[in-house]
């Protein structure tokens, strides 16, 4: 758990070491089993989450059946945005797909971190700039796509997904059925063998 952290502050050059020693000491970082929720439908998320090993889905359930809407991996934040900032109930659940090492904020260890090492507020700050920027291209680009493009652009961005998590997940979350998955993946591997 410490040595994941320990080798993500490493790839960070913007702190000294001194900085990454007090981060190191002053950032908690939990370990989650394989099927634990991170967040509930109807519950206010009180807390934030950084993967720095394992894999997280978000879901919404709908008439009985779970929507994936989201896949959070390595150096990747998880954050019930909405119900986290406004402190409102959660639409959506969060859940460990696999073992994961997380990093846990809340609202006022943030604070008191910020008030002490104002750097990391920056780098926070930056960071969830460009995540959001990422998440509004993606969601553009999933929106003016067809589920063959879904897919493809999925091998694309994210190949690992495909071996980490279970097919009808991957289905939900590009839109389809795991059948016209399956027909998909068949249909390019056919293509790709003539």
């Amino acid at each position: 758990m410490e040595n994941e952290f320990t080798q993500y502050l490493n790839d960070l050059p913007m702190f000294s070491e001194e900085e990454k020693q007090f981060l190191a000491a002053n950032i908690k970082v939990v370990s989650f089993k394989k099927g634990e929720l991170l967040v509930r439908e109807g519950e206010v998320a009180s807390q934030c989450y950084f993967v720095l090993k394992g894999c997280v889905r978000q879901y919404r359930l709908l008439d009985g059946e779970e929507k994936t809407t989201a896949f959070f991996l390595e150096q990747q934040a998880v954050v019930s945005y909405t119900s986290y900032v406004q402190k409102i109930p959660s639409n959506h659940y969060c859940v460990c797909v696999e073992d994961c090492s997380l990093i846990v904020g809340n609202p006022d260890t943030e604070k008191e971190l910020y008030s002490q090492f104002p750097k990391l507020e920056a780098f926070t700050r930056a960071f969830m700039s460009e995540d959001f920027g990422k998440t509004q291209e993606a969601y553009s680009t999933f929106i003016t796509s067809s589920p063959e493009e879904r897919y493809l652009n999925l091998l694309k961005t994210q190949p690992e997904l495909l071996q980490r998590v279970p097919q009808h997940q991957i289905a939900s979350y590009l839109g389809m059925t795991p059948e016209s998955l399956s027909r998909i993946r068949k249909r390019i591997i056919r293509e790709k063998q003539d």
